[in-house]
């Protein structure tokens, strides 16, 4: 053992002297390997949070799930993780495979009064839901069922930890004291633990409150049917979680939901008789777990799915970089030829020849981990913000996961690189290596550098075209007409908290805003709305003369707006007028249809004068008095584009925000907005601006996050393999220096030299693009799902990913090539 642990740090000794005399050589291969094991480290501390890592303080993450209930219609299977309260009571009681269950529901709302108010994460939670962790609060106590219970739980809350310290300053004597949070003035009973987020890690919450608390404040503004909103089916607003009995198996669990859920669903009918219930033969409804991560369960979402993605790309260039390292290192094994057949003519095993290389790579990657630390820590960050951005804030080095990660990262890394050079020593011929010189045909060539080359060129071309795709694809988005330009709008939403206004009260307050808002510095246009693109909608039944149902040509949108709405969202009037000030209650009612929507409802006729009953058939015409350019409102793929707008004044003067066009960025205007228009705001009740941007960067995220990090990697990747194209090109040429001075004493022009080279740098790339487009022809419409508008086998992407692939070649063939040309031929022929 002695003798062993002696050999290693001998090896490890060697290892050091030999790089320590080859600093240029170290220093690429640890910058080399720290960009491919620290992209791979940074990558994974995203992934990790959104599809592996369970919540924090999870009691038994193995047996926690969130429920799910699925349906099918007309031949399609839907699932659903949100419940009725009613559900979750119904499923509590009727199944038997849990210990615990909690209903869960997290909402933006404000918390603080006045102008210090801002919308927060809050989890509104069953008493049960601590159960799940092993978290005691710092301070003070958790609710109790008994605070929790319908038709009207205790407003006490518990304050998440980080809100603790800076809204208090982390006192203990918080507890007793009061918050505003929504419409509800809550006592403070106690505080979460650091590192408790519940299930929002992506966001931890502010403060927990009981959950039949908020549902007794939004369900008192609720129309349900004059029923409760505890005992309805019709309000489906949280999702329930539960924690599996030990010994009971998830099928198990499964069956016993479906149970559940059928009984539920017999109780709904009991309760209020469907008019059209699709058959329980047909319908088949059941229910199941899945992970408590939302992002593993069947509904992932768009973001999820590139992460996943990037993950696998980080992986690649990871290969990349190993291939480009071990590269390196068998070319330093190939100029030792001599030294290695010298070592293992004195008796040297080829066992302890191969742990020495192994020694070397190791220490290597042990350097290239380190400093993938320090990528990852920085590159993390960035990853984050675009994939998490309201997370905690948490530091690779600090992670015992990741750093787990880059250990294995390392290690592989240093095997990989390492298994070249010592398979190159098994073939070892001593007494050719031990005559090798010069004129003896030093010239090593191997076939594994040439494999290892072709492997980064075509890993590249695959990278390069998923970053292409991705690219179309967000080309094809920012170019789409969108109908309106969301840039420099923002969005003023009203936040009543329970602050009831009579109807002439509630449109005083809105002409106030909107009169007060054209006021504020850089305020360009205003206008009154009730929906808002990509976030909310509004439909009502609509009739047109000569069609006997509308429903069946799609579903039209609308918004209730004022005379300056179209200026103030950019979009272009065809023909006709807007909204005007004439447009008031008691005028004859107007409205403006989309080109989309004139189109289908009175195809080949002109829009204008039409009659439309918005509602019941019997109510007075509106009258379409312009078509205005199509807008995408609910999808920027399928979206038909059916939208009309009619006068706030008319349709909903009590309803509804404002939209604020400036001078500056929307986001650059919130405060500003929001602090002018507070003052406005009467009692605890609050503005909330947003800018439109957001919302719509939303729609666009994935694509915007698919688009950087393909791009990033795939240069990235090139990079390594232009360097590595490079490397190989170098070493030949220096290898056949003595060939080279040949030519030339022989007449061999310098045109001549450097097309030699060139030839070979090309031909090598060639393989590795041939090699590469094959594969992604193969692979790329598994991210169809993920594209926009664009076709997975896009030509023009392949051929332009080929055309800069070849192109980097030429140039990192282009110095060795210009460096054989001017080889001196006297000295070639006389070097040993």
């Amino acid at each position: 053992m002695t003798t062993r642990w002696e050999h290693l740090a001998q090896d490890l000794r060697y290892a050091v002297r030999g790089l320590r005399g080859k600093p240029m050589f170290t220093l690429a291969v640890t910058l080399t390997l720290a960009l491919g094991i620290g992209a791979n480290t940074a990558m994974f501390s995203v992934v990790d949070r959104l599809l592996f890592r369970p919540p924090a303080l999870l009691r038994d993450p193995a047996q926690a799930h969130r429920v799910y209930l699925a349906e099918t219609y007309r031949g399609k299977e839907y699932n659903s993780g949100s419940t009725q309260y009613a559900r979750y009571i119904d499923l509590s009681n009727f199944t038997h495979s849990f210990d615990r269950t909690a209903e869960v529901s997290g909402r933006h709302m404000a918390i603080g009064v006045g102008a210090e108010a801002r919308e927060m994460q809050v989890g509104a939670v069953s008493a049960s839901f601590f159960g799940f962790f092993d978290a005691p609060p710092v301070v003070g106590r958790y609710f109790t069922s008994a605070e929790d219970t319908f038709p009207q739980g205790a407003a006490v809350a518990v304050l998440g930890y980080g809100y603790w310290q800076t809204r208090f300053g982390g006192r203990p004597d918080v507890l007793g004291q009061s918050v505003q949070i929504g419409a509800t003035l809550y006592t403070i009973i106690g505080v979460a633990p650091r590192g408790f987020v519940g299930l929002w890690s992506d966001e931890p919450p502010a403060a927990y409150i009981p959950i039949a608390t908020y549902g007794a404040e939004v369900g008192a503004n609720l129309r349900l049917r004059g029923e409760n909103w505890w005992s309805t089916y019709h309000w489906r607003w949280a999702w329930m979680i539960a924690e599996r009995k030990p010994g009971v198996t998830t099928a198990a669990a499964d069956a016993d939901l479906t149970a559940g859920y059928i009984k539920s669903l017999g109780m709904e009918d009991a309760q209020s008789p469907p008019r059209d219930r699709t058959p329980l033969s047909l319908s088949k409804p059941h229910g199941f777990v899945g992970s408590i991560l939302s992002e593993r369960g069947p509904n992932e979402s768009a973001e999820a799915k590139v992460a996943t993605w990037l993950g696998g790309v980080a992986l690649i260039v990871l290969l990349i970089a190993c291939a480009n390292v071990a590269n390196l290192l068998l070319a330093r094994a190939l100029q030792r030829k001599r030294e290695i057949a010298i070592r293992l003519a004195l008796g040297v095993s080829r066992l302890r020849l191969a742990s020495q290389l192994l020694s070397e790579s190791l220490l290597l990657a042990l350097l290239g981990g380190i400093a993938g630390l320090l990528v990852a820590q920085s590159g993390g960050a960035i990853l984050r913000a675009a994939l998490l951005p309201k997370t905690a804030q948490a530091t690779v080095i600090t992670d015992p996961r990741t750093l787990v990660i880059v250990g294995v990262a390392t290690l592989v890394a240093g095997l990989l690189t390492g298994l070249a050079p010592v398979f190159q020593t098994r073939r070892a011929d001593l007494t050719g290596d031990l005559k090798a010189g010069a004129r003896e045909g030093s010239i090593h060539r191997s076939r594994t550098r040439v494999v290892l080359l072709v492997l980064q060129g075509a890993l590249s071309v695959v990278l390069l075209v998923g970053a292409g795709l991705f690219v179309r694809s967000l080309g094809h988005i920012r170019n789409l007409p969108l109908g309106f330009d969301p840039d420099s709008v923002s969005v003023v939403d009203l936040q009543m908290r329970g602050v009831k206004l009579d109807s002439a009260g509630e449109v005083a307050l809105r002409r106030r805003l909107l009169a007060d808002a054209r006021t504020i510095p850089g305020v360009t246009h205003v206008s009154r709305q009730i929906t808002m693109p990509f976030w909310s909608s509004w439909n009502q039944n609509i009739h047109v003369v000569g069609i006997d149902s509308t429903e069946r040509l799609g579903s039209f949108y609308l918004n209730a707006v004022t005379p300056d709405y179209f200026a103030t969202m950019g979009t272009r009037l065809l023909r006709g007028r807007g909204v005007t000030e004439a447009d008031v209650a008691g005028s004859p009612r107007a409205m403006v249809v989309s080109q989309a929507m004139a189109n289908i409802l009175w195809p080949g006729k002109e829009a204008l004068g039409e009659c439309v009953r918005v509602g019941d058939d019997t109510v007075p015409c509106t009258t379409v008095v312009g078509v205005s350019e199509n807008v995408k409102s609910q999808d920027l793929d399928q979206d038909p584009g059916y939208f009309y707008y009619v006068s706030a004044d008319q349709f909903a003067p009590d309803q509804g925000g404002l939209f604020v066009r400036t001078a500056m960025s929307g986001v650059a205007a919130r405060d500003n907005i929001r602090r002018r228009l507070q003052a406005v705001m009467p009692g605890p009740s609050y503005v909330n601006v947003t800018p439109l941007s957001e919302v719509f960067g939303n729609e666009t995220r994935a694509w915007n996050l698919g688009a950087t990090m393909f791009t990033v990697f795939g240069l990235l990747a090139l990079a390594l393999a232009a360097i590595g194209l490079y490397s190989v090109v170098a070493y030949n040429v220096a290898q056949r220096a003595h060939e080279m001075g040949v030519r030339v004493a022989l007449g061999a022009e310098v045109r001549d030299l450097i097309r030699l080279v060139l030839r070979e740098g090309l031909l090598l790339a060639s393989v590795g693009v041939l090699v590469g487009g094959i594969v992604a022809v193969v692979a790329a419409p598994s991210l169809k799902s993920l594209l926009f508008q664009e076709s997975p086998r896009d030509p023009v992407v392949l051929i332009g990913v080929a055309a800069t692939l070849l192109i980097v070649a030429t140039l990192a063939s282009l110095v060795p090539a210009r460096r054989a040309s001017r080889v001196d031929p006297m000295q070639a022929l006389r070097t040993e």
